[in-house]
């Protein structure tokens, strides 16, 4: 599975050859368990005038040749929307519903694991308990995080748009999502 350094790396390499970072999902990869990153071309006229200048000065880039140099801060930007997106496909209420059956399916099966006396079945409750004591403390920290990532977002200019399942991203300004009238846009 790709580093998210990494696959913001490669977005930011894209966007210097006209296109632009869409989404990220799970599911690639060949048992099914890597990311998969949707990367678009960007139609906009400032995306072009950048792909023919990257051209230009990079002739050989599609050969595994040089590449333009990368943007630390904007690497770095990149990488937190790539995490931003994937921490937020979910809603608050499916993250609880997925933990709840979670924990329990993992106390189960220690359970069984550990016999069918008196004794497992009071590990097993206490196991639950600490899993599910968890919970909140995880709401708190997804809500600070999703907090100081907007944060970090309108700083930069990006501008907030709810996708087509309600899920919001931040896009470049004047940016759109894949499907809202962009003519190249892919499905995600």
């Amino acid at each position: 599975m790709a580093s998210m350094k990494k696959l913001a790396r490669l977005a930011f390499i894209a966007r210097q050859f006209g296109y632009e970072y869409a989404d990220i999902r799970q599911g690639g990869g060949s048992q099914g368990k890597g990311l998969v990153m949707l990367i678009v071309p960007d139609p906009s006229p400032q995306a072009r005038a950048r792909a023919e200048q990257s051209w230009a000065q990079f002739p050989q880039a599609s050969e595994g040749f040089a590449l333009p140099l990368l943007v630390p801060d904007e690497v770095e930007l990149l990488k937190a929307r790539i995490m931003f997106d994937l921490s937020t496909r979910h809603t608050e209420k499916q993250r609880l519903v997925i933990a709840g059956i979670g924990f329990s399916a993992l106390s189960v099966g220690l359970g069984f694991k550990l016999g069918a006396d008196t004794t497992a079945v009071i590990i097993s409750g206490i196991v639950w308990a600490a899993f599910m004591a968890l919970v909140p403390v995880s709401v708190v920290v997804n809500r600070r995080y999703k907090a100081k990532s907007i944060a970090r977002f309108q700083a930069a200019g990006l501008t907030p748009v709810t996708d087509q399942s309600g899920r919001l991203r931040y896009v470049p300004p004047g940016g759109q999502l894949p499907g809202h009238g962009n003519p190249f846009a892919g499905g995600a």
